[in-house]
């Protein structure tokens, strides 16, 4: 994933267009939930960063202010924050991957320094503050739910009001004599920058993209250039991404093989290695391979591409199972040719809230024939294997 100005996994493949986690397009003056999350306007549970802040790893010192002590952070991570992102890739500890909302120090701002704005989900912290190294400014962390600044954005918690609220909360106003707030670009979906100006006489600047542009972003004089403002969804931003998915297909995939195992205990059931072999290699398929290949598979609905690659992987398995002859028969070679594609394109499908290949209203209509297309598929391809189950049970011939 890019290192965004938010320092979150924010891809993006449109230049001009800022797009929310769900795929939502609005201007920079817009705000708008595509995700139809309940707004925070009434959230009063503000944390203190005097308190719970000063104890984490990652505060190295305080900065003394009008408003009093500011936590000093690090812009270095430390083995313990790598292997912290590592398993929030893994999806090990992710719901509470997050820092407490609040005012922050990097080196030693003074009253005339910057303020970035971000979210508190600790990889876009992290990924902001690592590219601060010798800079002071400050941050201002909002509560977004330990979410990413571009989702937080399209769910609303990265937004007008809890900014508003946020500015207020740590006394901005007296710590910094200027009044402008740096927030990132793919947060602008979840802000009314008029309506912040008008609450708080702050003004909102969007930085760049990458977290790593933000040096050169302050020292062109806070203007954002064509590459800053371009964001990109490269090989490596793909591959990331991919542990979730398959972590995230995990619990489904337990049951299945759950329920294969008591069939085959009860005597029912047929299953070993080979269908072991073809089913995980379609949740391969769709949940890591078709990512990864996503620019050049035809068609534009990920729904499509999954289907595609895993039509792709069927006929290969099919072919390893002794085609024209498999070992399980050509009635669980039929459920396998409907089952393994359609598992593909959904797990593809899933990865639809890492992009903007699609918009919101391009997913609404890709699920609207997807999901049932998918359904029907699976629903004919187990009903084909209990047949297949029962003819062998019963003393007949694999067909």
């Amino acid at each position: 994933m890019p290192s965004t100005c938010c320092g979150g996994s924010t891809p993006v493949k449109r230049r001009t267009k800022q797009t929310s986690c769900c795929g939502n397009e609005s201007t920079q003056s817009k705000q708008s939930s595509c995700c139809s999350q309940e707004q925070t306007a009434n959230r009063t549970d503000y944390a203190a960063p005097e308190t719970a802040a000063f104890e984490q790893p990652w505060v190295v010192g305080k900065i003394a202010t009008p408003a009093g002590e500011v936590p000093q952070v690090a812009a270095k991570l430390s083995f313990r924050d790598t292997i912290g992102a590592w398993k929030c890739r893994w999806s090990i500890g992710r719901m509470n991957y997050r820092v407490d909302p609040g005012l922050y120090a990097v080196g030693q701002p003074d009253a005339s320094s910057p303020v970035l704005v971000t979210s508190n989900y600790k990889m876009t912290f992290d990924r902001l503050r690592e590219r601060l190294g010798g800079l002071s400014l400050w941050i201002v962390v909002l509560d977004t739910d330990g979410v990413n600044v571009w989702c937080a954005a399209g769910k609303g918690t990265f937004g007008t009001d809890e900014l508003v609220r946020r500015v207020s909360a740590v006394r901005l106003s007296e710590v910094v004599s200027h009044r402008t707030l740096i927030l990132p670009q793919l947060g602008a979906v979840g802000v009314y920058a008029h309506e912040v100006t008008k609450q708080t006489k702050f003004r909102v600047v969007y930085g760049p993209v990458r977290a790593k542009d933000v040096p050169a972003f302050l020292a062109n004089g806070m203007q954002t250039t064509e590459e800053m403002r371009t964001v990109r969804f490269t090989f490596r931003d793909r591959i990331v991404l991919t542990p979730m998915e398959l972590v995230g297909a995990l619990t489904p995939v337990l049951i299945m093989f759950g329920i294969l195992f008591i069939l085959n205990a009860v005597g029912f059931g047929h299953y070993g290695s080979t269908d072991f072999f073809g089913i995980m290699g379609s949740i391969f398929t769709g949940a890591v391979l078709t990512p990864i290949l996503l620019p050049w598979v035809p068609g534009r609905a990920f729904s499509l591409k999954g289907a595609i690659l895993g039509l792709v992987w069927a006929v290969g398995f099919l072919l390893l199972s002794g085609f024209p002859s498999p070992v399980f028969g050509w009635l669980k070679a039929a459920a396998y040719v409907l089952l393994l594609p359609a598992l593909s394109s959904f797990l593809t499908m899933n990865f639809t809230g890492s992009s903007t290949y699609t918009s919101l209203s391009g997913v609404d209509r890709e699920m609207k024939f997807a999901v049932p297309a998918q359904l029907a598929a699976a629903v004919s391809a187990i009903l084909l294997l209990l047949v297949s189950d029962a003819i062998l049970t019963f003393g007949g011939k694999l067909i």
